[in-house]
């Protein structure tokens, strides 16, 4: 069996946000697939998904200031048509990735006890992401 269905996220601030209930919450279907895998894909080059800590609050703010850090808007890029924190978003949605591949067991994502998907945010004034979820399974 194969699902797939396009989600768009509403608009968040800079950072790093769970929407592991939406994304789940948008596919239906999920509860009766025995055995998959369910991928998760953003269509945008400054933003970003992966997976980490879904329950401390705090986990959400280090990360957003690791990757300042790590990539700081302070570098002297030649791409600002868009702003300055146009090129290190793009920086970091590369570090961090495009794609997520989760398996399915009995109707639910295998995400481990403290795990959640995140969309991370990479802009200053991002308008809404546009998610593709695609399901490949077997009917339980």
């Amino acid at each position: 069996m194969w699902i797939q269905r396009t989600l768009r996220l509403p608009a968040a601030r800079r950072g790093f946000h769970l929407v592991t209930h939406e994304i789940v919450n948008s596919v239906p279907e999920l509860e009766f697939i025995g055995m998959g895998w369910m991928q998760v894909f953003i269509q945008h080059t400054s933003a970003s998904l992966t997976i980490n800590e879904n329950a401390d609050p705090d986990v959400r703010i280090d990360f957003e200031t690791a990757m300042n850090h790590a990539v700081p808007e302070t570098l002297p890029y030649v791409h600002t048509l868009e702003g300055s924190d146009d090129m290190p978003a793009h920086v970091k949605a590369s570090m961090m990735g495009a794609s997520l591949m989760i398996p399915i067991s009995n109707g639910r994502l295998q995400l481990g006890t403290w795990q959640g998907i995140y969309l991370c945010e990479h802009r200053n004034h991002a308008s809404g992401r546009q998610v593709i979820i695609t399901i490949q399974g077997e009917n339980a």
